[in-house]
Order: structure tokens, then sequence, then C-alpha cells
């Protein structure tokens, strides 16, 4: 952001003309770096709760670095997902700290205000084959400050180890549900709980699993209630949304102690 536009936010909050509020809100659609080939959105968390990540796959390493530097250099957390050995070579040269979750294919390093959010989320998988999206979702709840509960290997074929986990799975405020084949085990955990369970389609199964496809119509098509769905193998955008489940339990519970409004601007107690 330009330097000059922030002193005379600055200056009109001081002197009155412009509102702690109004300088809030004129500030969440700003700023973003332009390195050129990327535009670094370093005000992603006023907006939305979390810096922005890095999705590696795609661009080189000296990209993913670069992106990764300046995100670090704001005092940002820094995740980076779908990262390969390469992409975290190059960032460890520029960022010592940073470290590489290779099973969930993540970087990761804190910034200067790590997030901490109040809750747990309990991440289940169906088969040891969908470890790997269900440690992206896994690695991701942790950087954004979650308290993370692992549940693998439970799947349908052998329902006892799923039912074994019924207790654990109640005391989460979420739950991230991760299966290939036909995708059954997110609509067998969802009948169980009474919250939200996230569902993410994997792409492991033969032939007629059709990369996922299966599991994902089968999904979406789910007799359990309370059941979302997001993109094969879409690990992060589970963890995401379970992060932002948790956020706004956070602001409905500030918001019923001090009967002040929520971020959307109404009243939740009188």
């Amino acid at each position: 952001m330009d330097v000059a536009i922030v002193r005379t936010l600055l200056q009109d909050v001081s002197t009155g003309a412009v509102t702690p509020d109004a300088a809030i809100e004129a500030l969440r659609d700003l700023p973003f770096e332009d390195l050129g080939f990327a535009k670094v959105d370093h005000h992603r968390a006023l907006r939305q709760g979390f810096p922005e990540v890095i999705f590696c796959q795609g661009k080189t390493p000296s990209q993913v670095a670069a992106i990764a530097a300046r995100i670090q250099e704001a005092g940002a957390t820094l995740l980076g997902t779908r990262a390969d050995e390469a992409a975290f070579a190059a960032v460890q040269q520029v960022l010592p700290q940073a470290e590489y979750r290779a099973v969930g294919r993540i970087i990761y390093a804190p910034g200067l205000y790590p997030p901490h959010l109040q809750g747990q989320v309990g991440v289940l998988c169906a088969g040891t084959s969908d470890i790997p999206v269900a440690e992206e979702a896994a690695c991701t709840l942790d950087a954004m400050g979650a308290q993370v509960e692992r549940i693998y290997d439970v799947g349908v074929a052998g329902l006892h180890r799923l039912l074994h986990y019924r207790d654990t799975m109640r005391q989460c405020a979420a739950l991230i549900a991760v299966a290939g084949m036909e995708g059954a085990m997110p609509t067998v955990a969802a009948g169980l709980v009474d919250v939200p369970v996230i569902a993410v389609p994997t792409s492991i199964g033969y032939g007629a699993a059709f990369g996922g496809l299966a599991a994902l119509l089968g999904m979406l098509n789910s007799c359990a209630n309370g059941v979302a769905v997001v993109n094969i193998d879409n690990g992060f955008g589970a963890a995401a949304f379970a992060a932002s489940i948790l956020r706004s339990r956070e602001i409905a519970a500030a918001s019923a102690d001090t009967g002040h409004p929520g971020h959307n601007g109404e009243a939740t107690s009188s």
C-alpha cells in the first residue's frame, strides 16, 4: 500500500474526519503487492481471517520463493499447498525457518502473530491411501490455529473402526471426512454427529471410480443431513471451510457475551 494513502487515512482518523470503523473498512480492500507474475494480497487476513495461501502447483520454485518471502516480510503466516521438494528447497533458501510437511505437501512458517482458533476439528480419512489429502487438511488447520484430531483408516469396509471414535467425533466443532472409492464414509459420519461434516472425495479407487468422480457424486447425493462437499482431493478447501466455522462460532460467542453486533452488523443478543 502507498505510504501516503495510509498516512492520510491515519491523519483523518486522528482528527475525527474518519471513524476507526470506517478506516478499517477502507483498508479491507487494500493493498496488494505486484510482483509482475503475481499480485500478493497482504490484507486477506483482515478480510477473511487468514493470509493469502500459495498454491504451489504450476508455479516455478523461484516464483513460490518470491511470494513466500513477501508474505513473511509482511509478518504473516506462510502456508503453501501442493508443494514439492524443489519448491520447498527454493523457499528454504530465502526463509530458513520454513518447514516442509511432506505427506500433505505443505510449506509452513509462522508469522509474527500466529492465529489461534477455539474449538477442535476432527479430520477423518477412510483409508491409508487417503492420508495425503487428509494431511493437507490437517496441516492447513494447524497453520490456521485450530486444534486437530486425526482419525485415520476408518472407512466403511470396517465400520466398527469408525464407531469406536464416536465420542471423540462428538467433541469436535466440525468434521472433515476424506474418502475415495464410493465415498460412503462421510455420510455415515454425518449420521453420528450434530456438527457440520465437510466431505472430501479423493481420486483413490479403481477404474469406475473415475479419478474421484464416483466419490464426489456419492457425497453430493448423501442422505445424511449437514454434509457439505468440496472438490476432489481439495483438503485445503475443506480446512478453510472448517476454520471459517470456528471463526463464526467465536464471533457469535463474543457477540453474545458483549451484546455488540457481529461482523454482519446485526446484533446477536440484547
